[in-house]
């Protein structure tokens, strides 16, 4: 997927509004998408620096790899039990009184892992992490809504999602550096200054975005008498047309297996990723990287590789209009990189770029994903579909990292990482390989029913 700006025109508004409404939304743009994308970056930080901590926690504290794996995954078990509640919140109370409690809270508990001494404690504040964090994603996307048109939305999304790209660059060489050089200092080891500093950025920019942020378009003064008219009349615009469409679709979906296995696909996928996001800075370790910090630059190599990827497949699929086949593809990269790897015995140069190959498939496979999602689901169902279908398989990153750490610790090492990893991404390419032939074909006897 590529993120560059380009021109989308409403076709139910006026030809001669055009150029107005591209300036209007480019002034929101700009005035929404540094900040949210900043906290965005954050939440991800916290939520995957873990994989770095516990190199040095399992040092300092009776740590294996059973409780850390149980505690990275338990944060999507707070994640996905809060996510909705959160949003429902936000409705009620408005973006920034509850951006203000999300990140204000996420960020103590964050910082507060530096006290943990027990696997409890370690359980529950993940726990809370995730609890916390859930509502920040799905109420961004919300807030969105209210500034934002259908026609113009995707791409907004899809500019803010980069900064979980971004935050996977930066979290290796600035986990790694805090990790070396303040180990020590002031009594505390440098896994306790990681999250501290990494932490409590989220208060500040809680209180940023309350002060910073509007509720409604009505709020802004940063828009004009004028603006704010075109801006609501471009949306009544837009609320009409989703009125017009079917009400019945998202009960559909529901009913509907193939969103099911969807899921499941996506539940093997995110596991798998995540299971190795978190793991990676011990295998690279494994490997013969003894150096925290070099530990940490050594993980930007696949995630810039993995970039570049994402770009290129993803215009070859927009390009030809074909998802099911390039999605099975980046799976087929993915394990093919994730094989190699195993093979090389700890070689660490040419593990880490094995591990750049399957990273090609991994980074580029979510957005694919998606557009799949999207052209299957109806206009009306595709925002209910897509956050079901997401909430289902981020139980996938729940079970995983639990599931590796107990068999590390069977087995003595990590190998299992990279074949549980290539089992579960064969699985998610399979499903997708039979679930979207039939979706094609369905799609193809309703448009034949309706011409």
């Amino acid at each position: 997927m590529t993120t560059k700006i380009i021109t989308v025109q409403d076709p139910h508004a006026s030809s001669d509004l055009a150029p107005q409404l591209d300036s209007l939304y480019t002034k929101i743009r700009w005035r929404l998408l540094p900040l949210l994308m900043f906290c965005y970056m954050i939440a991800f930080l916290d939520r995957v620096n873990i994989g770095y901590a516990q190199l040095q926690m399992k040092q300092t504290l009776p740590f294996g790899d059973a409780v850390y794996g149980l505690g990275a995954g338990i944060f999507f078990i707070g994640y996905f039990l809060f996510e909705l509640p959160s949003n429902l919140m936000l409705k009620r109370s408005g973006v920034r009184k509850t951006l203000l409690r999300i990140m204000f809270c996420w960020g103590l508990v964050a910082a507060a892992m530096m006290f943990v001494a027990t696997p409890w404690q370690f359980y529950t504040l993940r726990f809370l992490l995730g609890a916390f964090e859930a509502g920040f994603f799905p109420g961004v996307i919300l807030y969105f809504t209210y500034w934002f048109p259908a026609p113009r939305r995707g791409q907004v999304i899809a500019i803010f999602m980069t900064a979980a790209a971004v935050a996977g660059l930066i979290a290796g060489p600035l986990s790694g550096g805090i990790l070396k050089y303040l180990n020590g200092v002031a009594g505390y080891s440098g896994w306790q200054w990681m999250f501290v500093i990494q932490g409590l950025p989220a208060c500040v920019l809680g209180l940023v975005a309350y002060l910073y942020l509007q509720d409604s378009p009505e709020q802004a003064k940063w828009l004009n008498a004028g603006e704010k008219r075109l801006l609501n009349e471009d949306m009544v615009r837009d609320l009409k047309n989703a009125r017009n469409k079917s009400q019945d679709s998202l009960a559909q979906m529901f009913r509907d297996p193939k969103v099911y296995l969807l899921s499941m696909a996506y539940f093997m996928f995110l596991g798998a990723t995540y299971m190795l996001v978190f793991w990676m800075p011990t295998l690279i370790q494994g490997w013969g990287s003894k150096d925290l910090l070099h530990v940490g630059l050594m993980t930007t190599i696949p995630n810039i590789v993995g970039i570049i990827g994402t770009v290129l497949i993803g215009l070859h699929s927009d390009k030809h209009r074909e998802r099911r086949w390039h999605f099975v593809g980046c799976m087929g990269v993915a394990v093919s990189g994730l094989a190699i790897a195993t093979l090389l015995n700890g070689h660490l140069l040419l593990s880490v770029a094995a591990l750049g190959l399957a990273y090609v498939g991994i980074k580029a496979a979510t957005p694919i994903f998606f557009a799949l999602v999207s052209e299957y689901l109806s206009v009306a169902a595709t925002a209910g579909g897509i956050a079901f279908i997401s909430s289902l398989g981020n139980l996938g990153p729940a079970v995983t990292p639990w599931l590796n750490g107990v068999i590390n610790s069977h087995t003595g090492g990590h190998v299992s990482s990279m074949y549980l990893g290539i089992v579960m991404y064969l699985s998610a390419g399979l499903l997708v390989l039979i679930t979207a032939r039939t979706v094609k074909a369905a799609k193809t006897l309703t448009a034949m029913a309706e011409s």
